[in-house]
């Protein structure tokens, strides 16, 4: 049995067809799952209960833990470590092996120019205090309690009908629509973007190598340098549209902010944006022989 704890999101929807290729067993885990193969067993459950955690863990080899909080610092601070030491605790006693989801939110701001799994995680905002809270959970967990776990790291993402990735809605989205596409504060910066369906091929080839666990893997991630700039140009140029655009900075953000709370919450994230973003997966990329979609056929794709 492989189970997923967090179900329905772009990720977690890929995945899950990816671990068919591992186990005839897969278990959805969240508040309204739905299947997404055929013979996929469905379990309800709020994540924040000790209770149905340890139900929905019992039986399985393999837990990935994919779910995604709304982006409120409130909820992650309340929510997220009571979340992760449920998952602990169930993966401790029912000696399944742990695969966490994660972002680049705990790396330091210096180090954002060249994310490695080496990078220094001394993290400048809240959410990244969150995050490496999470992570130190579970490398206590390693040492302390003999947890088997991994954390399977992804820059921002983008992919088809991915519905939270910028690029899809501040790029792809808009320009499909014919109006200017959207970036975030300096269009001339390096970020790289993680193609989902290379995220989810790489969570479950990791989940289903046992001795990839207790340590960090960067997910396959294009090496190309690309500024937003040369997203745009290239959505806009498969769209055959002309590349428009508009740069939402610090004090744009701030002005929305004040209508939308999802927008106000990105304004202490603006430093993956003013600087150069590049995310290194080599060693995952050499480790398993993998080769990560380029921009250029993961955008096709994503139209």
């Amino acid at each position: 049995m492989q189970t997923m704890l967090g179900s329905g999101g772009a990720i977690a929807n890929h995945l899950a067809k990816e671990l068919r290729k591992y186990s005839s067993e897969i278990r959805l885990v969240s508040r309204n799952p739905k299947k997404v193969n055929e013979t996929d067993e469905i379990f309800p459950a709020d994540l924040t209960d000790k209770e149905l955690v340890g139900k929905a863990v019992k039986g399985s080899e393999v837990v990935y833990l994919t779910a995604g909080l709304p982006y409120n610092i409130k909820i992650w601070k309340s929510d997220w470590p009571v979340i992760m030491q449920n998952v602990i605790d169930a993966c401790v006693q029912h000696n399944a092996r742990l695969v966490f989801f994660d972002n680049v939110y705990a790396y330091s701001p210096d180090e954002v120019s060249h994310m490695t799994e080496n990078s220094a995680k001394q993290p400048a905002t809240r959410k990244g205090k969150v995050r490496l809270d999470l992570l130190n959970m579970i490398f206590a967990a390693i040492k302390d309690k003999g947890l088997k776990a991994l954390v399977a790291r992804s820059a921002d993402f983008y992919g088809k009908d991915v519905k939270t990735g910028f690029l899809n809605i501040g790029v792809i989205d808009k320009l499909k629509k014919g109006s200017k596409a959207m970036w975030q504060s300096d269009v001339d910066k390096i970020h790289s973007l993680t193609y989902v369906p290379d995220a989810a091929k790489a969570v479950a080839i990791l989940g289903n190598t046992p001795d990839a666990f207790n340590q960090v893997w960067h997910l396959p991630t294009s090496p190309q340098k690309w500024t937003g700039k040369d997203f745009i140009n290239q959505v806009a140029q498969q769209l055959n549209v002309k590349p428009k655009y508009y740069i939402l900075n610090k004090t744009m953000i701030s002005l929305l902010g004040i209508f939308s709370p999802t927008i106000k919450e990105l304004k202490e994230m603006q430093y993956q944006n003013d600087q150069d973003y590049f995310f290194d997966s080599s060693k995952f990329d050499k480790h398993f022989s993998f080769t990560p979609t380029s921009y250029e056929e993961g955008i096709k794709a994503s139209l």
